[in-house]
């Protein structure tokens, strides 16, 4: 092998691992963000689960996952090799069982892959959040890890049927985004609202997050790990022409940025403050948005896809709530309505010669006149939804019926810190000092206020203070 080539694959080898790092970091990113637009009562739960699920998605994925996704086969539907991989197939590069990684080695391609799975899966229980049971979280990231490789095998690998039909999705608005809020509104089907959302009405109250601080930096670190999320996905520094990855990385935060912007004014119009959680919940959606796109297009689309992802996310989430779906953390209306957008707006805007670099799929209906790009995005979000939101209901709704997937009333009302970790998030307002801050009153009175307080806004609107992503 030419010197040149050895070269090729240290420095491909280094941008993965760096790109990897980046998105695994995104973890942090959501359990700030999902910490803080929920309450504090649950605030430790809701962080640390974040530890344990993407755990539990490493060794899923290790062991089964990853062969199911890029292992070599004929299948079109599911891999067929790589299960437990050993460790010539983890350091070798662009041979069996996965050839497809062809200039990084085994071991890069799984730490890569790994990352995303889990982003997938924290997505998840953005709208489960508050009210299900710790174990759900095993049970269940067993089984989303398992159907979400099938749908990454369908899309990335070489043999799946639709990456062979061409659908173009560069990092994952369908793959990762779409399937984790499918399998979230599942859950939330299931689970019911939250006690309190929903009057005898029917009428929203709104429940605040608790830190809306710990919310904006979470997002700044869900943008910042974006550029590994989508720049990475190149898997080298030349797929599409050397250094490209720079050129994703750039309409990756044209689009954030524009979302951003768009989501702040859209609130200020329809809710008559420009609502914060909206503006984050525009760059979240701008970003889901982008993720398909932003290797296909040029960066006035990135704009366009931006924009329109902003308004999505402020009506998106009304409308969701409106339909009587409690979703704390905006997952199906950031995460999946924005995630089909983003799908659909590669088959419109797709530039013709970047689909030819990238040896994917074809230009889109803006610069062809024809349909025929679109259709193949189309029939790729069909597809993914029937089986994801099928398949997660399915086990949900099993795992509900044999033993219940919710916590107890008094679990959901005094907190899930306590009662599922022993622990609180924030023991200070809970614990009595003894000759100091904090009595038995207090500690009685604490679950008690922050219910009360959760339940009121200055908003009289379903949509104040809306949820945003996780």
């Amino acid at each position: 092998m030419p010197k040149n080539h050895d070269l090729l694959i240290a420095i491909s080898t280094v941008w993965v691992v760096i790109a990897a790092v980046l998105v695994m970091f995104m973890q942090a990113g959501f359990a700030l963000l999902e910490a803080g637009l929920t309450r504090m009562k649950n605030a430790g739960h809701i962080a640390g689960k974040n530890i344990l699920i993407f755990g539990l998605c490493s060794v899923v994925y290790w062991a089964i996952g990853y062969g199911i996704a890029f292992g070599d086969g004929s299948s079109q539907i599911i891999g067929t090799s790589g299960f437990f991989p050993s460790v010539e197939s983890l350091i070798s590069v662009g041979s069996k069982p996965f050839s497809f990684f062809a200039e990084i080695p085994g071991a890069a391609g799984y730490l890569f892959e790994v990352v995303f799975a889990g982003v997938s899966l924290a997505i998840v229980w953005g709208a489960m959040a508050e009210r299900v049971k710790l174990w759900v979280y095993i049970v269940f990231g067993v089984f989303f890890t398992i159907t979400y490789s099938i749908v990454s095998h369908w899309i990335w690998s070489p043999a799946g049927w639709l990456f062979q039909r061409g659908m173009q999705d560069f990092a994952g608005s369908t793959v990762v985004h779409y399937q984790g809020a499918l399998a979230a509104l599942a859950g939330a089907l299931i689970l019911g609202p939250r006690i309190g959302k929903f009057g005898k009405d029917g009428r929203a109250h709104a429940i605040p997050g608790h830190n809306i601080p710990f919310a904006v930096l979470g997002t700044f670190i869900l943008w910042f790990g974006w550029f590994g999320f989508n720049a990475g996905s190149t898997l080298s520094v030349d797929f599409g022409g050397m250094g490209y990855f720079a050129y994703v990385a750039m309409t990756t935060n044209i689009a954030a940025a524009t979302g951003a912007v768009v989501g702040m004014l859209i609130a200020w119009k329809k809710l008559g403050k420009p609502d914060i959680s909206m503006m984050l919940n525009g760059a979240l959606g701008a970003l889901v948005a982008i993720t398909a796109a932003s290797g296909f297009v040029a960066p006035w689309a990135a704009v366009v896809i931006g924009a329109v992802a902003g308004v999505i996310a402020v009506y998106g989430v009304v409308w969701v709530e409106k339909r009587g779906i409690d979703d704390p953390i905006g997952a199906v209306a950031v995460h999946g309505m924005s995630g089909i957008w983003g799908t659909l707006a590669t088959g419109l805007f797709a530039v013709p010669l970047l689909a030819k670099n990238l040896a994917t799929g074809t230009g889109g209906l803006v610069y062809t006149g024809s349909f025929h790009q679109l259709g193949q995005q189309a029939i790729g979000l069909v597809a993914v939804g029937a089986f994801s939101f099928a398949t997660s209901y399915g086990c949900l709704w099993t795992l509900n019926r044999l033993w219940g997937i919710r916590v107890p009333a008094e679990v959901e009302i005094q907190g899930l810190d306590v009662h599922e970790h022993g622990m609180w998030g924030y023991p200070e307002f809970y614990i009595p000092v003894p000759g100091g801050y904090g009595t038995d009153t207090h500690t009685q009175l604490g679950t008690h206020a922050t219910d009360q307080a959760s339940n009121r806004h200055p908003h009289s609107e379903p949509a104040g203070s809306a949820p945003s992503s996780g």
